[in-house]
């Protein structure tokens, strides 16, 4: 059970690292400084774009990380305020800002926030260089950048694949906004996978990761109901022990006599601690005592008594 539980702690303790680490797997994936006739925006205009891509096998959320173009927020004696002023964060509230494994998401630049959720005010001059960042919600910790060169109308500058470290100039023919930045026609998905993942760790974490998180919830909920069943064991063993049945009755004791000392209080002594309700009760039980017993006891005999009014001069008693 020991080496279970350590067991345990370490790949719980693996799996926070990595989401922990979650910002770093958010990559810029793809740039188009010039777009005259890619891909359009909801408005149907073409506006030149960034691409992230989350390269990880685990979904992260990157609203409230930042995109600039702006290289003063590499100054270091810059305050939090200041750097916030030259970037573009990442809305809340679309739930398109939660990348799944290996997703990819395009952001608009030249744009106004007002227009959408995925459109930013960042700037992109058009055939010349540019200098793209994204960081984390801090404002302070570099995510990623890149040194994006001149490219005609319509190029864009890639990843060779996603999470690559090599860049290359994309053809108009090329560009892949919003996929795979390493398209092959006609490849199954098994061999894209093998392409993708070819020593096969991804899917060793990701079933590893499945597999302890289904076992750390077995174990927590096994546990609570054992802890559960051992209470309500040790409750009705309590129940038939003769010192807590004694204490019991003394509670009751104590109650009765503390009720009569609260209406000796209450009403005086002449009371004797018995309540009002008491001696009403006895009351009424006289009432209907009597009255049971107004009438004969001799069958089929109805008594009717006189009763003088304004409206009778004289009744008398009759049998029937």
């Amino acid at each position: 059970m020991k080496k279970f539980s350590l067991i345990l702690f370490a790949a719980l303790t693996t799996l926070l690292s990595a989401y922990g680490q979650g910002a770093r797997n958010i990559k810029i994936n793809e740039v188009m400084t010039s777009n005259k006739a890619s891909i359009t925006d909801e408005y149907g205009r073409h506006k030149p774009w960034v691409e992230l891509s989350n390269i990880a096998y685990s979904s992260y959320n990157i609203r409230g990380m930042y995109i600039t173009t702006d290289r003063k927020v590499l100054d270091k004696s810059l305050t939090v305020p200041q750097r916030i002023s030259m970037m573009s964060i990442i809305p809340s509230g679309d739930d398109r800002t939660l990348l799944t494994a290996r997703t990819h998401v395009v952001f608009y630049l030249d744009s106004h926030r007002a227009e959408g959720s995925f459109y930013i005010g960042e700037k992109a001059m058009p055939n010349e260089p540019m200098w793209i960042a994204i960081y984390d919600g801090n404002a302070v910790d570099l995510i990623d950048s890149v040194s994006v060169p001149a490219l005609k109308d319509d190029c864009s500058f890639a990843r060779e694949k996603d999470g690559s470290v090599k860049w290359e100039i994309k053809s108009p023919a090329e560009v892949t906004p919003g996929t795979n930045n390493l398209l092959k026609e006609g490849e199954s998905k098994v061999a894209k996978l093998k392409r993708e993942d070819p020593y096969g760790f991804g899917i060793a974490i990701l079933s590893m990761g499945i597999v302890f998180s289904c076992l750390a919830l077995l174990y927590v909920f096994f546990r609570v109901l054992g802890i559960f069943m051992s209470h309500k064991q040790t409750i009705k063993k309590a129940k038939n022990i003769q010192p807590v049945k004694a204490a019991v009755a003394a509670g009751g004791v104590i109650a009765e006599t503390g009720h009569k000392t609260k209406v000796i209080l209450k009403d005086g002594l002449q009371s004797s601690g018995i309540d009002k309700e008491v001696y009403i009760a006895v009351i009424s039980m006289a009432l209907k005592q009597y009255l049971d017993d107004v009438h004969d006891n001799e069958s089929n005999i109805i008594t009717i008594k006189p009763h003088s009014t304004m409206w009778n001069a004289h009744i008398e008693e009759k049998h029937f």
